[in-house]
């Protein structure tokens, strides 16, 4: 009897591409036509959200969690929020995603973005082309390198890459698909820098959304009406305060090209499976590492609990994977890595996370609740209906609130409505902030000795 070939695995992270922001997902003012094919061919989690991170480079935790599968309070080297390094470098002793598929016999081969520590790259991948270890640049200008057998990685190796980011990426995957003669099965993981800023995506796609037509989200804000704990991060700065109608439209609108200009390119590594012929034989996962404002509740950046910021999309699509299906179920980005392995019939890493196979054939709960973080300011904790976020006084910048907010996500999606004052949802209240107790506690939260419930007044928002 043959045994069946294990499946190949294409990975995509975009870096700030919100759930809300993709056609399939509901938003009929975006064009995703790649996207959302893979969604109707394969199956959507429609509410999966980040751990978070420690740092207002939310990306770099993020992909951590993504990778190996932990919680960041157990992935990072430590847990200061005042030390960036506890944000990007990894634990040596880790076992990463493309780690434990290359310990299974498979290639593994990156292009674009790693935003990690160059040792967890290093150990990770058996080779890549045009690599960006950083965190942002112009996306007609990324410094990048060739695969370094050394693991080494010195900036001295960088070069400028010419052409945009998203086709450059593009470019060196669909040469690896088209060139790719191994036996073995291939994990191919192509990290987009798209659609951060600067969003400059190159025409037609920089014109394609003109701002006059685009509608405000109905959480658009011209200010947000306290202090989060990080109202000065860098993202807050990118638009003028207070908030101005047409500036944020036309910021919506750049955002919009360039999630557009990168789906045109992710259309075309699809096109390249398929002219390989191993199109049927390959997992293809599609996720962000974060969401971002852009506007709504008068904020710009990453850096708070809001759907538009830990709400991101994945998609998955091949073997062993329904098409056409929707998993309504909370899932979390740790839970990715432990779904691929089984996906891939490698054995189960320990993860914090939970495979997400079985959802594929049933509608079961994976989990009651999903939690994030930020920093020592911010965390929240929803049941899939009530979302409580809970803001704290930094204890290291002394910036900050002590205070909730309750939310009703499905009178409320777009969270324009505390309602922790209403008596009637004192039961709530009292029971998300008993379960975010226990998801720190969980997770090794460094808040997790503070109590979640205050006995100060909290002021409606």
């Amino acid at each position: 009897m043959n045994q069946v070939k294990q499946p190949n695995v294409v990975f995509i992270i975009a870096d700030d591409h919100r759930a809300e922001s993709i056609r399939a997902f509901g938003n009929k003012d975006v064009f995703t036509p790649t996207l959302d094919t893979l969604a109707k061919e394969g199956t959507t989690f429609c509410s999966t959200h980040i751990m978070g991170g420690l740092t207002g480079a939310v990306c770099a935790p993020s992909r951590a969690c993504v990778n190996s599968g932990l919680s960041i309070f157990r992935s990072m080297i430590g847990n200061d929020v005042t030390n960036w390094d506890h944000a990007i470098t990894l634990r040596s002793d880790v076992l990463l995603m493309p780690q434990a598929l290359k310990n299974a016999g498979y290639v593994t081969h990156a292009v674009g973005k790693w935003h990690n520590d160059k040792p967890s790259f290093a150990r990770s991948f058996t080779g890549g082309d045009k690599l960006f270890f950083g965190g942002m640049s112009d996306h007609t200008a990324v410094p990048v390198q060739d695969f370094d057998p050394s693991g080494e990685y010195p900036s001295t190796r960088e070069t400028i890459a010419d052409g945009f980011s998203s086709e450059l990426f593009t470019d060196a995957a669909v040469q690896f698909v088209e060139n790719y003669t191994q036996e073995q099965p291939f994990y191919l993981y192509i990290a987009y820098t798209s659609p951060h800023d600067p969003r400059t995506a190159p025409e037609p796609y920089a014109s394609m959304y003109p701002p006059s037509e685009i509608p405000l989200p109905p959480n658009y804000s011209t200010a947000f009406p306290f202090d989060n704990g990080d109202m000065d991060v860098r993202d807050e700065h990118l638009a003028a305060k207070p908030r101005d109608e047409d500036e944020i439209r036309r910021h919506i609108a750049d955002y919009y090209g360039m999630i557009t200009h990168m789906d045109a390119q992710i259309s075309r590594v699809v096109q390249a499976l398929k002219a390989k012929g191993i199109e049927d034989n390959t997992i293809i996962v599609y996720t962000a590492d974060h969401g971002i404002a852009i506007g709504q509740h008068g904020l710009m950046g990453k850096q708070n609990m809001f759907e538009h910021s830990i709400h991101i999309p994945l998609i998955m699509k091949g073997p062993g994977i329904p098409s056409d299906k929707q998993v309504q179920a909370l899932t979390s980005n740790i839970d990715i890595f432990p779904t691929v392995a089984e996906l891939c019939g490698i054995p189960q890493p320990v993860t914090d996370g939970t495979s997400m196979v079985p959802l594929l054939q049933d509608e079961l709960r994976a989990k009651n609740v999903v939690g994030t973080v930020y920093a020592d300011i911010q965390r929240t904790i929803q049941d899939g209906r009530w979302k409580l976020i809970r803001y704290y006084v930094s204890a290291s910048s002394g910036r900050g609130t002590d205070r909730l907010q309750l939310f009703d996500l499905a009178q409320d999606p777009w969270e324009t409505k505390d309602v922790s004052e209403h008596p009637a949802n004192a039961e709530h209240l009292h029971r998300l902030a008993a379960a975010l107790q226990a998801w720190m506690v969980d997770h090794d939260d460094i808040l997790q000795e503070v109590p979640v419930l205050l006995s100060s007044p909290h002021h409606s928002s």
